[in-house]
């Protein structure tokens, strides 16, 4: 025992002095003066240029950024950056330069221009803002994009290059020139030959060389090869052609054919990505209803709030871990599972139990129940939407081409919803739960008889549900604001998706979902949100009227 308090004391006594060095390693050092701003290997002759940069005038600094532009490989772009968003400001007792931005705490603050280092004392309020105005920032730019073009990384170089085909000036055609010589990924070298190929159309003398530019043109789908080609077939006040080459003209036609063609194809791609998003979301909605409609023969329409439930628990999870963002989703996942899932089980245990074999009834109580679990939410929450923020693991997209893209969000969605409904097929084929709610949904007085605890199966099963839409509420917190209302936007739907399928089928869900979802994209934008919905609703009442058990009936004596 005295050997255990001796080491403990001994451990005390080392955590003690190495908190005391590091606490004395972060305290900052007045002594020290800030750091040199152009610590980068930048010559002297630039140095005096930026002196002279904060003085000028407005005319005057577009020379001196000229000049600097010239001395610049990749070294001024973040000076270029900072003078391009407003951050970039000087002492002006020193003349150096830094950039003042906010910091995570909304306070501003400076910093090296070249190396990005925090500086710390000095007084911001003394800083004075480089002015710029709009010729400036255009030149700006335009030497931004020359520096990306030529010293970037692939993802700046391929930026740069899609940002000026739009303006290709002569000086804009020599710098393609130049960075073509260089350029060794293809798809970039692609771009730089986009740019160089309009450049000729539209300055070439020669048709040949302008038929065979346009034909390379044909196969891409950058917004600036379609406007100059739609600019060979515009006609005049006298309705005859501006472009007086007929083989150009035929050939500019042909190319824009084949354009529009593949524009629609990538478009008919887009509406089904995003039916298939909204498929993903109706899954998850609805598939917890389809094991509690299917095994309980309950109308529950408090099964949005569920779903409501689940995002305010990604809500409540981001509160508690405001330093750890990339992680609250995966936190959130089996959280809102329990909190749904629990709260299901307590409204089976409750209400529900009691009112077997009277649907009316549990509709109307489950309606009840969803209202005061809303009115619960807006006494805890307030009434107003709350926003969910976005890991950065699911912000932005995959690019394909200029016009389709697949967002990570939706994507990790779809991908998402399919692994919850393997997961629960697996627990429904191969566990021993599964067993038994496969045996009450198909006949429940056998199972009893059996020796299957069916209230027991009642609770689990229900409370599986409920806990599967609090992790559907998870997923819509990504792409929704979270609101007490949340779930009655798709209660209909998880209803419609249910009976479409089968009630209580398992694939029929997954198919119905999808179905519904991407029906319901390919109908927006032709009839609108609204009237899709109606049109879609209309088809599932003509439908159960062929085929009152949905896609995939129910087997079994119960479904009789």
């Amino acid at each position: 025992m005295k050997q255990i308090i001796v080491r403990f004391g001994l451990l005390m006594a080392l955590s003690l002095s190495l908190g005391s060095s590091w606490l004395h390693a972060q305290e900052p050092n007045s002594e020290n003066p800030a750091p040199d701003q152009y610590a980068v290997s930048i010559s002297a002759e630039v140095k005096v240029l930026f002196q002279e940069l904060v003085a000028a005038s407005l005319r005057d600094k577009s020379k001196i950024l000229k000049q600097l532009d010239q001395h610049s490989g990749r070294e001024m772009l973040p000076m270029f950056e900072a003078m391009l968003n407003g951050e970039l400001y000087y002492q002006p007792d020193g003349l150096q330069l830094y950039q003042v931005k906010e910091n995570a705490s909304g306070n501003a603050v400076a910093y090296s221009v070249f190396g990005g280092e925090l500086v710390d004392g000095l007084s911001i309020k003394k800083f004075k803002k480089v002015r710029v105005n709009n010729s400036l920032r255009k030149q700006l730019r335009n030497s931004i994009a020359r520096i990306q073009l030529l010293y970037g990384e692939e993802s700046e170089r391929k930026a740069a290059a899609e940002t000026m085909l739009s303006a290709m000036s002569d000086s804009a055609v020599a710098l393609f020139q130049e960075a073509r010589e260089k350029e060794t990924v293809k798809e970039v070298q692609q771009l730089l030959d986009v740019g160089l190929a309009m450049n000729t159309v539209s300055t070439s003398v020669d048709s040949t060389e302008r038929v065979a530019a346009i034909r390379a043109l044909s196969s891409r789908l950058e917004l600036p090869v379609k406007n100059l080609l739609m600019r060979l077939m515009d006609k005049n006040s006298d309705g005859e052609f501006k472009e007086a080459d007929p083989l150009v003209r035929s050939a500019a036609e042909s190319a824009l054919k084949d354009i529009d063609g593949r524009i629609a194809y990538y478009g008919l791609l887009e509406k089904l990505f995003f039916g298939l998003s909204l498929g993903s979301v109706f899954l998850l909605a609805a598939i917890g209803l389809a094991i509690t409609f299917g095994v309980m023969g309950v109308i529950n329409m408090a099964h949005g709030e569920m779903i409501m439930l689940g995002a305010y628990t990604t809500y409540v999870v981001q509160l508690l871990m405001p330093n750890h963002l990339e992680w609250t989703i995966l936190v959130a996942i089996p959280a809102a599972f329990l909190v749904s899932g629990s709260v299901g089980v307590l409204i089976e245990r409750s209400v529900i139990r009691f009112l077997h074999g009277r649907p009316l009834e549990t509709l109307l109580a489950t309606f009840g129940i969803s209202l005061i679990l809303q009115q619960l939410v807006r006494t805890i929450f307030s009434p107003l939407n709350r926003q969910v923020s976005t890991p950065d693991w699911l912000s932005g997209s995959i690019e394909l081409n200029p016009i389709f893209s697949l967002t990570y969000n939706r994507l990790s969605i779809l991908i998402f919803s399919l692994i919850v409904f393997g997961l629960l097929m697996l627990v429904m084929k191969k566990t021993s739960l599964g067993l038994n709610v496969r045996a009450v949904s198909q006949n429940r007085d056998m199972a009893r008889a059996m020796g299957i605890k069916t209230e027991r199966v009642d609770s689990m099963t229900f409370g599986l549900g409920s806990g599967i839409a609090g992790v559907a509420g998870v997923a819509l917190s990504q792409l929704t604001n979270v609101g007490p209302n949340l779930g009655q936007s798709y209660i209909i739907d998880s209803f419609m998706v249910v009976v479409f399928g089968g009630v209580g089928n398992l694939l029929g869900t997954l198919v119905g979902s999808f179905s519904l979802g991407v029906a319901n994209k390919f109908l927006e934008p032709a009839t609108g949100a609204v009237l899709a919905n109606i049109i879609i609703l209309v088809f599932i009442i003509l439908f159960i009227q062929k085929r009152p058990k949905g896609l995939f009936p129910q087997k079994g004596r119960a479904a009789e």
